[in-house]
């Protein structure tokens, strides 16, 4: 049907970005495409399934250092759901501080 939403399951290697020295310093974070998983029509499916793949994935990943360590060298993975298409990087946009 044309109109309905497609929601888009991707998976992304996390990273940290500096966002700039106010405050002290403030990081946010990022994401590249790694692939695209699966296509599905109902928003509540997307989330039951980025959840699920998401759990699974800190089970798989919990021996890697975590992305807030300044020893984390990548490999780490999240999947996230977007309406109609997945981008390449996330944020699309970069934050400023407020």
């Amino acid at each position: 049907m044309p109109g309905r939403p497609r929601y888009i399951i991707a998976f992304y290697e996390i990273d940290r970005a500096f966002g700039g020295p106010e405050e002290g310093g403030w990081w946010f974070d990022t994401g590249e495409l790694r692939r695209a998983f699966k296509v599905v029509r109902s928003e509540a499916e997307a989330v039951s399934i980025v959840s699920r793949a998401n759990r699974l994935m800190a089970r798989l990943q919990r021996h890697k250092r975590n992305v807030c360590s300044v020893a984390y060298e990548g490999g780490q993975y999240e999947a996230h759901m977007f309406e109609d298409s997945a981008p390449l990087y996330f944020p699309q946009t970069r934050p400023h501080y407020e």
